[in-house]
């Protein structure tokens, strides 16, 4: 089962990537046009990436009695705080400064553009500092069970 779950996310990433290069997401000019209201190609891929979601959430446990490669469905749970709007409001500010967002600079790199190694490290050092905040200062914790 392991084996199975490991090959059924390597393939959904490469899915989500392709999705990705194919709507010209990872190229941050378009981006950048697309929250310039210059080009709105892009809400189009959004729109049709929520509504896939929204039914796939929606059908899937009423046609499954348990997920294909897991033993329920679970309902996420989220809190909406001051870290989460603060987290928001930075990442919004980022992506709209710099057309990044991490997920396409990461399938971005598949194309060769290596100069978004500097998105993404700005990215990860801000996780890294988050951590660190949200953990007092401990750079590793173990995982709650």
């Amino acid at each position: 089962m392991r084996a199975a779950r490991g090959l059924a996310t390597l393939l959904a990433g490469a899915l989500f990537g392709f999705g990705l290069a194919l709507s010209t997401m990872i190229r941050p000019e378009v981006v950048l046009g697309f929250l310039q209201f210059s080009d709105l190609g892009l809400m189009l891929v959004m729109g049709g990436a929520v509504l896939v979601v929204v039914l796939a959430y929606k059908l899937a446990p009423r046609l499954l009695s348990k997920p294909l490669l897991g033993d329920s469905f679970h309902a996420h749970p989220s809190a909406w705080n001051r870290d989460t709007a603060v987290g928001s409001a930075l990442f919004g500010v980022g992506w709209g400064l710099c057309g990044v967002c991490p997920g396409p600079a990461i399938a971005s790199l598949g194309t060769g553009n290596w100069s978004l190694l500097w998105a993404l490290g700005g990215i990860a050092l801000g996780a890294l500092v988050q951590g660190l905040r949200a953990n007092g200062g401990v750079l590793w914790t173990e995982p709650r069970a």
